[in-house]
């Protein structure tokens, strides 16, 4: 952590975990009898709990969005940049929550949880979940907060896709929804790419099935290679270009060791992520995204499926984002308009590719500032 806290930031923070005992059907048709979540909080509930604030984390993400959680943290949560006081999301005035998916490997309970029946983790026996199943369980969290209605559900990809099923399945629960970087529907080079992921830790032979667990082992190699494939389309090829290039770290070595930086720098991600994440849960999250498809119950009608949100929308997209791009996002804005809905769009400038959502890019912070400007003066009336 810095010597100082930045002004800016909500600081120390220390995640809770809340038990529930009610079950949860999922849509698999499995039934959870019990579960925990986690979830962080930052600013206050006002009194007539107007002006509560939930963030929708993506794939790899967390509960932990903002702050740090000890004197020792290296790097704050990772929205830090849009959460904190007078920041685009702003503790002074909004009760912020963000709570861990379920059947995450963060506090929640998934795949790395103990299966009370059985006395072990889960491991592959934790039920495939859906981006419904995260509302309908973080609809349970929100009515333990005493919050009937959220000023505004916010996400970002995966998270946004969350927050626009939200806005669908519970319209009264939420009066704005804030849509970044996402789709209706992920495309079939989406779900190719999480499949090629998912062959890649399947086919580690420390993966044994899912039960690495009971094997004392992990399948670094295949989490890592797929933590590499997802990176690379995170970026992109300009963001890339400008960030690495074709620089080499020693000069040209005629092997395959690694030699230029862009292979350094994936080496990297992929060998400090396979050691805080599990393997089991990015093959469930993977599955949610490939999953998500509001549309299909409504005969892929996006236009009807729309039509039930109440809330109003800012949807947001990124030129250079090629794994969720603009055109997607337009596909949600069109099918809003046409359902008479009140929905504002930005697209903004960037080379940062996918990963732009998560960056303190000036004309997006101050757009979504701006946005929620406007929702924090409807909370005061």
């Amino acid at each position: 952590m810095p010597e100082t806290i930045p002004v800016d930031s909500v600081g120390l923070v220390s995640p809770q975990t809340i038990h529930i005992d009610s079950p949860l059907t999922l849509d698999c048709g499995r039934v959870l009898p019990s579960y925990d979540l986690t979830y962080e909080s930052y600013g206050e509930l006002n009194e007539n709990a107007s002006n509560a604030i939930l963030i929708c984390h993506a794939l790899s993400g967390d509960h932990h969005a903002a702050g740090y959680h000890s004197a020792d943290d290296k790097k704050p949560g990772w929205w830090d940049s849009a959460i904190g006081p007078g920041k685009a999301i702003d503790s002074n005035h909004f009760y912020i929550v963000c709570i861990n998916n379920l059947g995450s490997c963060k506090g929640s309970t998934g795949p790395t949880s103990i299966n009370p029946e059985t006395g072990k983790t889960y491991g592959p026996d934790f039920p495939i979940v859906t981006v419904e199943d995260w509302v309908r369980s973080q609809m349970v969290l929100a009515d333990k907060l005493n919050i009937q209605q959220w000023a505004a559900v916010v996400g970002g990809s995966l998270g946004a896709m969350q927050a626009m099923q939200w806005a669908i399945s519970l319209p009264d629960r939420l009066k704005h929804v804030l849509i970044i970087a996402s789709a209706p529907k992920l495309s079939a080079q989406n779900i190719a790419f999480n499949e090629v992921a998912r062959t890649a830790i399947k086919s580690d032979p420390n993966f044994h099935d899912g039960y690495y667990a009971d094997h004392h082992t992990l399948p670094r190699h295949g989490l890592g290679l797929a933590r590499m494939l997802g990176h690379i389309t995170y970026l992109s090829d300009q963001g890339m270009k400008e960030k690495f290039g074709r620089e080499l770290r020693n000069g040209i070595n005629y092997g395959y060791d690694v030699e230029f930086q862009v292979e350094s720098y994936l080496r990297y991600q992929s060998s400090n992520f396979v050691e805080r994440f599990d393997a089991n849960t990015y093959l469930l999250m993977t599955k949610a995204l490939d999953y998500f498809d509001p549309a299909q119950r409504f005969n892929d009608d996006l236009v009807a499926t729309v039509s039930k949100i109440q809330a109003r929308s800012l949807v947001i997209s990124f030129t250079s984002d090629w794994r969720f791009s603009p055109e997607r996002s337009q596909e949600i804005v069109d099918a809003l308009l046409t359902a008479g809905k009140d929905v504002s769009y930005a697209e903004i400038e960037s080379q940062l590719g996918h990963d732009a959502f998560l960056m303190p890019i000036p004309r997006y912070i101050e757009i979504m500032s701006s946005y929620l400007q406007g929702v924090l003066e409807e909370c005061k009336t």
